[in-house]
């Protein structure tokens, strides 16, 4: 099955929904804090790779486990806010068919 490319436009903005997109930008949103922090705290300005080795090596690993876990909360409050579905077939609780 062959599909039609994607416009231009279309394509950049599927890139900028997309989850791998939203995951990179918050990442180097937490790159570049810990770069002017870092900066700061020695008194020059560090460098963006000396920033993402250094957060990489002290920070990733808990960033990463801190964000997965609120991202679960937030599908669990989200799954919890919607109303229950029918089962496949029309069948609602008792085995009962669902009337129309």
């Amino acid at each position: 099955m062959c599909s039609l490319p994607l416009a231009p436009e279309s394509s950049r903005e599927f890139v900028k929904q997309s989850s791998l997109y939203q995951e990179f930008l918050a990442e180097r949103e937490e790159i570049l804090r810990h770069k002017w922090l870092e900066s700061e705290r020695l008194g020059y300005d560090i460098g963006f790779e000396r920033a993402l080795l250094d957060w990489i090596r002290k920070h990733r690993d808990s960033w990463r486990a801190h964000r997965r876990a609120l991202l679960q909360q937030q599908q669990q409050a989200q799954a919890a806010l919607m109303p229950p579905r029918a089962p496949a077939g029309g069948l609602v609780a008792g085995g009962q068919k669902q009337k129309n």
